[in-house]
């Protein structure tokens, strides 16, 4: 049996993820230390902010997990809906308004709350955390996604068009499938990596850039196109050696540019590097 975690380290953890994301550059059209890309509202200032406002959430997260005696998982996600909606309006008071972590809230606050779970009789088990993960969402899809279609197209999320248009379920999918994003692609491939840690944190960026639908590219673009171009240009600069080469850094480059000029976005697949981040801390892969 693995030791348990520490409360304390877990809510570190959490933040030092989000600072480490926000961190890593350059990052197509995202915000980082030196640039705001497509987001020229923000910067990363606004990031850290809001990363330190979101403490006291991730403690009741994590709290909620140990404490939970119920036998249907999907009763841990319920409770904890109503803090991710006081963390959004922290987050939100902190930013002066700005979204900067409100797939984060969603996505770490599920993780948090998993590990809590998981923390009741023992430690960190990372392969054991996507079957608790789906458990917790189980229903997810068919009730968000009940009655859609009914709904005037005003009325609807992104998330909503998509899933009509496309047929596609964004993170809501990505989070009931267990986060094979992270647990399949992102955390493995940076284990393996080499480099400096911005090296590596952005070739693991990369990588789930090249295996993700990312919705928020898809809202920005306003079509599905892109996502199988975007995917194409992030393996090519995988094959060209990455951020340790010339040729793969011309290219990363390139793609900042046309991201920029394009006000495109690869929000979602940030949120699933903030994931992957959390984790190789968790682990001590990082």
């Amino acid at each position: 049996m693995t030791s348990r975690l520490e409360q304390e380290k877990v809510e570190n953890d959490a933040i030092r993820a989000m600072l480490y994301e926000v961190s890593v550059n350059p990052k197509p059209g995202l915000v980082d230390p030196v640039r705001s890309g497509a987001h020229p509202d923000m910067d990363v200032f606004n990031f850290i902010d809001s990363a330190l406002s979101l403490r006291p959430y991730f403690r009741k997260c994590f709290s909620s997990g140990v404490a939970f005696d119920g036998k249907d998982l999907r009763d841990l996600f319920d409770s904890i809906r109503a803090d991710g909606i006081v963390a959004e309006r922290t987050m939100l008071a902190a930013t002066k308004g700005l979204n900067t972590h409100k797939g984060a809230i969603f996505s770490l606050g599920i993780l948090v709350t998993a590990l809590g779970y998981q923390n009741q009789t023992r430690g960190l088990v990372v392969d054991e955390l996507p079957a608790i993960v789906s458990s917790m969402l189980a229903g997810l899809l068919q009730d968000d996604f009940a009655g859609v279609q009914s709904k005037a197209p005003d009325r609807m999320t992104a998330g909503e068009k998509q899933f009509i248009k496309y047929g596609i379920t964004g993170i809501r999918g990505q989070a009931a499938a267990g986060y094979p994003a992270v647990f399949k692609n992102g955390l493995p491939y940076l284990c393996q990596t080499t480099g400096t840690r911005n090296q590596r944190l952005l070739d693991t960026f990369m990588k789930i850039i090249s295996c993700t639908q990312d919705s928020n590219l898809i809202k920005r673009a306003g079509n599905i196109e892109i996502v199988k171009q975007v995917q194409l240009q992030a393996v090519k600069f995988l094959k060209a050696g990455g951020s340790k080469t010339k040729a793969g850094m011309a290219l990363i480059h390139e793609m900042d540019q046309f991201f920029t000029k394009n006000h495109l976005s690869l929000g979602g697949s940030a949120d699933m590097l903030i994931l992957t981040i959390f984790l190789a801390l968790l682990t001590e892969n990082l």
